[in-house]
């Protein structure tokens, strides 16, 4: 196997603030926060820049997308057991089972995901930062993507695929 280089960047910037709660058929969670940090790790072969990726690109593009995200409630808009509905007044309107929460709509993050988990979270984050790279030309020579997103200190969920296919 050929040698590659690997770059990581886990800025103290590159974090959101954010309420969820996870459901599944039988079970749920009591609404919670986390402040959440994450980390881009990038793996390829040296351009002819002499990166790989530029840190300044990964930083300002990992920060446009979880800037999207702070202060919000995730609701994770592929949920099989929630009932997500807009109603009137600009709000969010989400029941599960015998529970009903309503949001203000601009307090909402609706994921495109399953379960409001790091490692799907993880996933979503890799999913907008690759088409973010790829739409800038970004990903000549890269070879895997690595995600990470801790809920705290110590606990994390690490996603990390090759960049020649998605999801």
């Amino acid at each position: 196997m050929a040698s590659q280089f690997s770059v990581h960047v886990a800025k103290e910037n590159l974090k959101f603030s954010a309420a969820h709660f996870i459901a599944y058929p039988g079970f749920r969670e009591a609404l919670h926060g986390h402040n959440y940090q994450v980390g881009v790790r990038v793996e390829g072969d040296l351009a002819g820049t002499g990166y790989v990726v530029d840190f300044g690109l990964i930083k300002k593009l990992t920060k446009e997308i979880v800037d999207r995200i702070d202060e919000h409630t995730i609701i994770p808009a592929k949920s099989d057991c929630l009932a997500i509905e807009r109603i009137e007044g600009g709000r969010i309107r989400v029941r599960y089972e015998n529970d009903e929460f309503v949001f203000p709509a601009g307090d909402v993050f609706l994921a495109p995901i399953v379960h409001s988990s790091a490692e799907e979270l993880a996933r979503y984050l890799w999913d907008e930062l690759h088409d973010a790279l790829q739409v800038r030309g970004a990903l000549a020579g890269v070879s895997t993507l690595e995600i990470s997103v801790a809920e705290g200190p110590g606990q994390a969920a690490i996603f990390r695929k090759q960049t020649g296919s998605r999801g």
